[in-house]
């Protein structure tokens, strides 16, 4: 059976019973249809559950299986007894219709209702797009009413937002066709996922901090070089607005009825790639034990979740699960596509993939992890050994994680791990900058650092905006580097363990509202493009709405 064929085959617990495992009363939420639910009682400031990260080594374009290794750990530590949520991202219909189809988990661990989850859900997707797109529309209008705040055209930083891979509309030229339809100007799309709405959503603790944040928007600059935000247009309010519900966080449950809490999904090769604030919190004051993950490979997805959320949030992981696959580890070993044979070598080739990442999490981070060996059907004992070998001699403890094909029974050993982890040993993190540093440094830390670069040169347009920047309260921000998933470095074919290599960041972007700063690194795009054959051409619905191949 396919994942939603499996989906298919599970009759979910009615939403009530789900809110009833983690003592939320009929008041602290609002039912949408039978199985899913937004919880509207406020998190804790401070709350006591323990948070447990799960990361990743540098994937293959297909993943590796993070998200259902999250939702398998959260179904075994609930099979041991423990109280546990999960807290999670949403998928984006870019890469659901695009490369990797289906992002709710896959197999025996997977979350419910699959087919809602993957595409409109409740519709928070939805109101960021259209708070994102009103900002734009707001924009023109005011150019074109008189234009007040003498906003220049060609200085106009906001661009719209779509949820849907389209490269088509990277660039773009608006307002043509005569006066009647206002100011022609250059613009362009990125994908919701990468929305500054997206980002500030994730990051606002409340609704008085989401308006503030959105009235600190940069949307362009006027023509003597100021900046203009979202509160100098009065925008922020009806932004909110569009936004109100969608703040709230979505319940639902896996396959084995564990809890789930998942909301906002901003990608982490351009964005900060972790769910919301008011997720986490949430599934730290409802449960003992909150799963929750980072996109992509550590040096990208925990690197934002450690500089960027916890420190915003106050937040401290009580354990960090780095997930492997023999499939990506011989991928980084350089493996050819057409490889037959004995292919133990690139596997042996790639670990250094793997043991570069559980030394960025140790060394620089402060945290020892707990490695998961996510076992694919192709994956041999030997094979799975290999790594496990190579975990060991490293000094670290790791086992299989078997949770795609037995669900929670197939990871009671990783969460025996885990919990042992959190029993004996007192948490604590480290960032990879401080602060006090400016821009540059602390994108210099993270290259040299955490990516292993040799050095780090700028673009003459990202030399001129860290100039622009330098000494304004943005200057201490902290730094979001987008750039690819499949390396440490820039390069998407540089595999392996690369150090010494060149980093060149091209562009640089201020995200007032998220409060942090975006660098642009190598040919990394904020709009994705689909691929020959996208996963969308697989899928289809028969005449009694029945969905299949969405996974």
């Amino acid at each position: 059976m396919n994942d939603i064929q499996i989906a298919h085959s599970v009759t979910p617990e009615p939403i009530y019973r789900i809110a009833s495992m983690l003592g939320l009363s009929v008041d602290d939420y609002e039912q949408y249809g039978k199985f899913k639910a937004k919880i509207t009682t406020e998190p804790d400031p401070a709350p006591r559950g323990k948070l447990i990260l799960v990361t990743a080594i540098n994937p293959t374009p297909y993943g590796e299986g993070k998200t259902t290794v999250s939702i398998g750990l959260a179904d075994g530590l609930r099979a041991r007894g423990k109280k546990v949520c999960l807290a999670l991202r949403e998928p984006s219909l870019g890469p659901v219709f695009g490369i990797k189809g289906g992002a709710a988990g896959g197999g025996r661990s997977q979350l419910l209702p699959m087919e809602d989850i993957n595409l409109h859900f409740t519709g928070d997707f939805h109101a960021i797009t259209a708070a994102h797109n009103l900002l734009s529309a707001l924009i023109d209008n005011h150019i074109k009413q008189g234009n007040e705040l003498d906003l220049d055209p060609e200085a106009i930083e906001w661009k719209r937002t779509l949820d849907v891979n389209d490269r088509a509309l990277r660039e773009i030229r608006c307002g043509l066709g005569g006066e009647i339809n206002g100011v022609p100007r250059t613009d362009g799309f990125v994908i919701t996922a990468a929305s500054e709405i997206m980002a500030i959503m994730c990051l606002a603790e409340n609704l008085a901090d989401l308006k503030a944040r959105l009235a600190s928007v940069v949307v362009g600059k006027n023509r003597k070089g100021g900046l203009v935000t979202a509160g100098d247009l009065g925008a922020e309010h009806a932004m909110a607005i569009l936004l109100k519900d969608a703040m709230l966080p979505n319940l639902v449950q896996t396959l084995e009825h564990t809890p789930a809490i998942v909301h906002c999904g901003p990608f982490a090769n351009i964005a900060q790639g972790t769910n919301s604030v008011r997720a986490t919190k949430l599934a730290m004051t409802l449960a003992d034990y909150a799963v929750t993950e980072a996109g992509f490979g550590a040096e990208l997805g925990a690197e934002k979740f450690f500089d960027i959320k916890c420190r915003a949030a106050n937040l401290t992981p009580a354990a960090v699960v780095l997930v492997a696959t023999v499939r990506a580890l011989k991928h980084n070993g350089n493996m050819p596509k057409d490889a037959r044979g004995d292919t133990l070598s690139y596997l042996e080739a790639g670990l250094c993939n793997l043991l570069g990442h559980l030394d960025v999490l140790h060394r620089v981070f402060g945290v020892t992890p707990v490695v998961a060996v996510n076992r694919f059907p192709t994956d041999t004992d030997a094979e799975l050994q290999v790594v496990l070998n190579a975990v060991q001699s490293a000094g670290y403890r790791g086992t299989v994680a078997e949770g795609f094909a037995k669900g929670g029974e197939g990871m009671l050993q990783l969460a025996d791990l885990v919990a042992q982890t959190i029993e004996s040993t007192t948490p604590t993190l480290r960032f990879a900058y401080s602060l006090a540093s400016n821009l540059r440094q602390k994108i210099e830390a993270i290259a040299t650092t955490v990516y292993g670069a040799g050095s780090v040169t700028f673009s003459e347009e990202a030399e001129q905006k860290l100039l622009a920047l330098k000494d304004t309260l943005y200057d201490r921000f902290p730094v979001c580097i987008a750039k690819t998933q499949y390396s440490f470095s820039q390069d998407p074919a540089l595999l392996g363990r690369p150090t010494g290599f060149p980093f060149f960041v091209r562009d640089i972007e201020l995200r007032a509202g998220a409060r942090f700063v975006v660098a642009l690194a190598g040919n990394m795009l904020l709009m994705p493009g689909l691929p020959k054959v996208p996963a969308a051409l697989r899928m289809t619905i028969s005449d009694d709405g029945l969905i299949d191949n969405l996974s």
